[in-house]
């Protein structure tokens, strides 16, 4: 064997010798024209997948938005004929046909056939734009089975046809009179680079969409044939946002509804030679950070230089507030803290923009990422001294994540425990036997005494108890450092297996369903609702998946000769004399004073076995999940007085009846 190796290795370095011997001028190819296109499509449009495909759209539609944006047009038509071909066209000056002094030809086919051409290399023609680098629409023809060219300029109309970037024909004027002005391309994406790839209605439509929203002043004009309609995209629409970006940020995070009152907003210049900048941002409850910014109305998701200058000038100036108002409390406080969970949308026009790539991802000028830095720090300034009761509902917004983020060290002990593999488990837990949580219970039992009648009837299988000692500590008005030092929250955590808040996950929670069971009385109501307030605290999405509920253990014993019934209230109590017995004499009625009290196979008949039982699903109504959270920290979080309130106002409408 070693020695085949070593001969293969002779001969490959043979080859390799004879390669390099043979390597002469000859060999040195000079791609001209578009050909370097159409042999690294890769290096201008970042592939030949679909997404590659829709970036022909983007440049086309960039050289109609350009102007647009420069005060030439204020229509653009977008027309998917089928699924791929596409039809893009605006009102603005026309491309330019005259004959280029250079190369002598109509300036148009310089532009679609010859890389880095066109007329955004200087602000003479366009202060801001998005095609700076002059290969975007000579990118879109190189890679075109067909490309149809049509102008309408100087009262002339204008046609050319061209063809995997060479021309068909020479430019025609086909009418004379015109008063029509503009740019029409239409162009099928050659199957020979892309396959069988087809555009996808959804994709074109929303790129358009946020087009409109960046641009008040343009109307764009969407058709598209029922055929290809996709995630109910309509087939014809006309986009217009009078209030612009104030309607995209409405469109991104509906139905959510925002956490403060007052948004950001600014639209500016950040400089004395009209670059300009404009944005918004909100904060929204339970939803991830959205952040979308654009350059020359070019969508920039990978951000870049103009989104870090816009935080970091944001958060200088929160800082600085806050060092002020707060004092010491502001250092703890990061970026994240703040942008956590806010939704912002940020559009700038530069001249000369630097993008990381033709694809124009990542913008990557310098100059203008500190001007906005400094811009924005100066204006955030002015809004939180002016906007001083959403300044401080901001800062108690950003304060309370920096806790919750700085408590997770101290949480990392219970979080290791809890790991399913390496699970250290309270000792007053009476586990089940089964393995895995398919069919499993862990009931939350109220005392000692409730415990043990409750671990004699359970089915040792699949039902599990945790006793608890009296009322659990309201998590809702502790603070992150009280919840995690209470014991009893640490046995629960400890036996429910699983991580708390936005890293809970579904599938390290040890039991299917968590049941709590209390007494049927006024205490036990209490206990039962410090602890959906605990689950709705620490463990939402365990709500949300239907597993949390509520037992109705019996409140009455009713008996007379063999027949023995149960009852829930008075009420029903009152019903079953009424109904079973014909109110007959010498019925024997017991109270149960608590589930202590009750005999393990009474507990077991009444309130645990499946076959039996009652049970209350606890849901979040998500009709209105702010209501629902106004009202669990009006009657629950630190405010008395809001409790109070709503006694006196509610008082009137309870009587022993409707308790009972």
């Amino acid at each position: 064997m070693v020695k085949k190796t070593k001969k293969r290795a002779k001969l490959a370095k043979k080859t390799t010798k004879a390669k390099n011997t043979n390597y002469t001028a000859k060999d040195i190819e000079v791609l001209e024209g578009l050909e370097p296109v159409r042999k690294r499509p890769g290096m201008y449009i970042g592939g030949t997948d679909v997404h590659a495909m829709h970036h022909l759209v983007s440049e086309a539609l960039d050289n109609s938005m350009d102007e647009v944006v420069s005060g030439h047009a204020n229509k653009v038509n977008i027309n998917l004929i089928d699924s791929t071909t596409i039809e893009i066209s605006d009102n603005g000056r026309g491309i330019p046909v005259d004959k280029h002094p250079k190369f002598k030809l109509p300036a148009v086919e310089v532009i679609l056939t010859t890389l880095h051409s066109g007329g955004k290399f200087s602000n003479k023609n366009y202060q801001t734009s998005g095609g700076l680098h002059g290969v975007g629409i000579s990118v879109v023809n190189a890679l075109s089975k067909k490309l149809d060219l049509e102008i309408a300029r100087d009262k002339k109309f204008y046609t050319q046809t061209y063809s995997r970037g060479v021309k068909k024909n020479k430019l025609k004027t086909i009418s004379r009179g015109s008063i029509k002005k503009g740019t029409k391309i239409k162009f099928t994406p050659d199957d020979e680079i892309f396959g069988k790839e087809n555009f996808d209605s959804s994709i074109i439509y929303n790129i358009a969409k946020a087009k409109a929203y960046l641009i008040p002043n343009v109307e764009i004009n969407w058709s598209c044939p029922k055929n290809l309609v996709k995630k109910k995209i309509p087939t014809q629409d006309r986009l217009h946002y009078a209030r612009g970006i104030h309607d995209y940020l409405s469109a991104l995070v509906n139905p959510n509804e925002p956490i403060f009152d007052e948004e950001f907003y600014f639209k500016t210049n950040i400089d004395d030679e009209g670059n300009s900048i404009e944005g918004i941002i909100n904060w929204f409850d339970a939803i991830e950070p959205i952040n979308q910014s654009y350059c020359n109305t070019i969508q920039t998701p990978l951000g870049g230089t103009h989104e870090n200058g816009f935080k970091n000038g944001m958060f200088k100036a929160f800082k600085d507030y806050s060092k002020i108002k707060f004092e010491r409390k502001a250092s703890q406080i990061t970026q994240d803290d703040i942008f956590g969970s806010s939704a912002s949308i940020l559009s700038i026009f530069i001249e000369n923009p630097e993008f990381q790539g033709q694809t124009k991802e990542k913008l990557s000028s310098i100059e203008p990422g500190k001007k906005i830095e400094l811009k924005i720090k100066q204006l955030f300034e002015q809004w939180l001294a002016k906007k001083t009761k959403t300044a401080e509902q901001l800062f108690y917004y950003a304060f309370n994540r920096s806790q919750i983020r700085l408590q997770n060290k101290s949480e990392l002990a219970i979080e290791r425990q809890v790991k399913r593999k390496k699970i250290t488990l309270p000792g007053k837990l009476a586990d089940c036997t089964i393995s895995g949580n398919k069919g499993t219970e862990l009931f939350l039992v109220e005392g000692d005494s409730a415990g043990g009648s409750a671990k004699q009837a359970r089915d040792r299988q699949t039902q599990a108890i945790l006793p608890l000692r009296g009322k659990i500590l309201n998590v809702i008005s502790a603070s992150k450092d009280k919840i995690n030092a209470n014991q009893e929250i640490i046995d629960l955590i400890q036996a429910l297996g699983c991580k708390r808040g936005d890293n809970y996950n579904s599938k390290d929670i040890r039991y299917e369903k968590i049941i709590i069971m209390t007494d049927a009385d006024v205490d036990g109501a209490h206990i039962a609702t410090l602890l959906m307030g605990f689950f709705y605290n620490e463990f939402p999405k365990l709500i949300d998946d239907g597993q949390l509920y509520l037992s109705v253990p019996p409140l009455f014993k009713i008996s007379k000769g063999g027949k023995i019934f149960y009852a829930v209230s008075e009420r029903h109590k009152d019903d079953i004399v009424k109904k079973e017995f014909k109110n007959s004499e010498n019925i024997e009625i017991n109270r149960f004073k608590g589930l202590g009290e009750m005999m393990p196979a009474q507990l077991k008949e009444t309130t645990m076995s499946p076959e039996n039982r009652t049970l209350l699903k606890v849901q979040i109504a998500s009709k209105d999940k702010k209501k629902t959270k106004k009202s669990v920290e009006a009657l629950m979080g630190k405010k008395p007085e809001l409790r109070f309130k709503f006694i006196t106002e509610n008082s009137k409408r309870v009587s022993a009846e409707n308790i009972l």
